[in-house]
Formats: C-alpha cells, sequence, structure tokens
C-alpha cells in the first residue's frame, strides 16, 4: 500500500474513530501533497511525500519553542501529540548515535579537516540520512566533531 493511501485509510479511520487530532494531522499532509501536486502537475512519488511530512515536522518543531516561550502548554501538548502522529509516517528515525557514525564516515570520504569544510560534509551527509533525523541535528554533530 503506498502512502497516499495509507494517509486515505487512516484518515478515515480516524473520523470514525472520531479522533481529531490525528484527523487534523492527517489532513495537513494531505493538504500539503495536494498542494505540490497542484503547483507541479504531476502525481507526487513516495520520497516527495516523506519530504512533505519532514517538512511539516521541523516546523512542528520550531513552533514549540514559541508556545513554551508563551505558556501555551496546552499547545505544545497537542504539537508533541502531532509530531507523534506523523513520525508514524516516515522511515525509522536514526539515534545520534547513527547519525555520528554516518557523519564521522562521510568526514573521512570528503576529507574535511576544519569547520570550513561543513557545507561540503553537509551536502555528502543529507541525502543518506534524508526523511530519517532533522537537519539541525546533523549540522550539530557535524560541528561537534569538526571543531
Amino acid at each position: 500500500m503506498s502512502l497516499k493511501d495509507q494517509l486515505m485509510d487512516d484518515l478515515k479511520t480516524s473520523m470514525k474513530n472520531k479522533d481529531t487530532i490525528r484527523k487534523n494531522a492527517i489532513t495537513m499532509v494531505r493538504a500539503a501533497i495536494k498542494q505540490k501536486e497542484v503547483d507541479e502537475r504531476k502525481e507526487v512519488t513516495e520520497e516527495e511525500i516523506i519530504e512533505i511530512i519532514s517538512k511539516q515536522l521541523k516546523e512542528k518543531r520550531l513552533v514549540i519553542n514559541d508556545f513554551k516561550k508563551g505558556g501555551r502548554e496546552d499547545l505544545v501538548q497537542l504539537t508533541n501529540e502531532e509530531m507523534k502522529i506523523l513520525l508514524e509516517y516516515l522511515p525509522k528515525q536514526l539515534t545520534e548515535e547513527e547519525v555520528e557514525k554516518i557523519v564521522v564516515d562521510t568526514i573521512k570520504e570528503v576529507n574535511a579537516t576544519t569547520i570550513k569544510d561543513i557545507g561540503l560534509v553537509m551536502k555528502a551527509v543529507m541525502p543518506k540520512v534524508k526523511g530519517k533525523t532533522d537537519g539541525n541535528i546533523v549540522s550539530d554533530i557535524v560541528k561537534k566533531i569538526l571543531s
């Protein structure tokens, strides 16, 4: 079953079960997919769907800090639940140790030695971890190792 079909089935199930949070999260993803299809006038691929979900997950991580600063624990909790739902549709997320191993191997591959080589390393690492971890985590690890 394709990811797009899975999202549709889960949307129907969440509507039947009156699971508003799941329904809203899936609807948001499906709207983004539809928007991309309309904009590009083509059917999206599985990789593009994963990209869309990853982007929405990243946006949620960013807004959570704003909610915490504003003292809106209700919105923090809601956003955390939506993030858990989005993670269900992404490939298994890498641990920090796994990301660090990939970064170390890539640094050896591209012969990076200083912090100035961060762009080169990031360019080589990101395709390897696409959809499996957040770019900020990768960036932090690269900076830590090259420093």
